[in-house]
């Protein structure tokens, strides 16, 4: 597989190529599978951590919380900046931060050294987000949504493997275990210099390639107003994505008795719905128009997720799958579509967008975890059941016909 193939289709939201370059689409994935799997040791160890250290969910909440934040807060700064600047080789420093915060929770013995170490462990996120998913525009040909589900379903993946991998290493035996996730790092950081290699070498494409901008057929307050529905359209999916990943093991173990290995098992399910639901988001929005799955994918979910608290436990596990599939579909068509609305900065989009969703997440299970505190997990899940419901709002999204290059 040669990553240096320099035959892809944009760059910054620019025609350059026909083909969609699937070496570098699948190696990006792969990437953020390994980025995404090493983010999700921390919400996966949150048990352990909280019977090592008698955390209550406040506490639970305020470690997300830091971790989001500084995932959210540099991504779109990241992004701008590198809209500007190109920097082949940064996702390299970002997976040496995120080792780093790996190392350093592994061994915290303290509430303050696990909000450093997930400190450490958002700002690689903070890194690596933006311009990995310039890198998977850039290698799309054209073909943006699967493009960014596939990009999206490596991340996926990782989520829903780090909780197993947590479950079956560090559960039976100690949180130093968590040192042993430091070999999926070392991988990434041997992906991605090969695909920083292939990203320096066709940035020279700028100079030599005839470039054509696609830019959408509307105002600029028709663009302001349809980033800002995007943006609200991401606060109701990751307030509840906070809620089942941060959450989901310990209201099983409250309402059903189970172990934690088998909570685990249970959320695995979940993280794995979500990464089918976006491997299909993104082609249908090609196929169909973007706006249409976005607004099913939001609001879709409305009907199983207030059905959840009412279930037993094996209606629980199946409704868990429908909502992650559903609701899971949305965020690549979101992104495609919030890059489509501003081609000339796909990086600070990119950052904006991701920076967001980690925020809505952080901001999402601090407050949900106060609340956890002072009622009961079980009445989080009441609660967050009505958030897909705000998915009606995508119905003012403009339609975006896009001209094939």
């Amino acid at each position: 597989m040669n990553l240096s193939s320099t035959n892809a289709s944009t760059i910054d939201g620019v025609s350059t190529a026909q083909k969609t370059v699937y070496p570098i689409l699948f190696s990006i994935a792969f990437a953020h599978l390994i980025n995404d799997l090493l983010q999700a040791v921390i919400p996966a160890a949150y048990p352990i951590l909280k019977d090592n250290y008698n955390l209550t969910f406040t506490q639970i909440g305020l470690i997300t919380l830091a971790y989001q934040l500084a995932a959210s807060i540099l991504q779109p700064l990241v992004g701008l900046y590198t809209d500007k600047r190109p920097k082949p080789f940064s996702q390299i420093f970002g997976m040496i931060f995120t080792a780093l915060g790996i190392v350093s929770l592994s061994y915290a013995a303290s509430f303050s050294m696990i909000i450093l170490s997930v400190v450490l462990v958002g700002i690689g996120s903070s890194i690596f987000h933006p311009e990995a998913s310039r890198i998977s525009f850039l290698a799309s040909g054209g073909k943006r949504g699967l493009a960014q589900s596939i990009f999206q379903l490596g991340g996926n993946a990782g989520t829903a493997l780090g909780p197993l991998l947590v479950a079956l290493i560090v559960v039976p035996n100690a949180q130093h275990y968590i040192i042993w996730f430091l070999v999926a790092a070392v991988i990434g950081l041997l992906v991605l210099s090969r695909i920083a290699l292939w990203y320096q070498n066709h940035l020279s494409l700028r100079s030599t390639k005839k470039a054509v901008i696609d830019l959408p057929n509307l105002s600029q307050n028709q663009i302001v107003i349809s980033v800002v529905i995007l943006m609200v359209l991401i606060f109701s999916k990751f307030v509840y994505m906070a809620s089942m990943s941060s959450y989901f093991t310990f209201y099983l173990m409250e309402r059903f008795n189970l172990s934690v290995q088998d909570a685990q098992f249970h959320l695995v399910l979940f993280l794995a719905s979500c990464a089918l639901g976006t491997l299909i988001g993104g082609p249908l929005g090609d196929k169909f128009g973007r706006k249409y799955v976005i607004w099913f994918s939001v609001l879709g979910a409305a009907p199983f997720t207030l059905l959840l608290p009412f279930v037993d436990l094996f209606w629980t596990g199946v409704l868990s799958v429908v909502i992650g599939t559903i609701i899971s579909s949305a965020f690549p068509a979101i992104l495609v579509y919030a890059q489509e609305l501003l081609p000339k900065k796909l990086g600070m989009v990119s950052g904006l967008f991701y920076g967001f969703a980690f925020g809505m997440g952080g901001l999402g299970s601090a407050l949900l975890g106060n609340l956890a505190d002072h009622s009961s997990i079980t009445y989080v899940y009441h609660l967050c059941a009505y958030l897909p419901l705000i998915g009606i709002i995508a119905f003012f999204l403009p339609n975006l016909k896009k001209k094939q290059a």
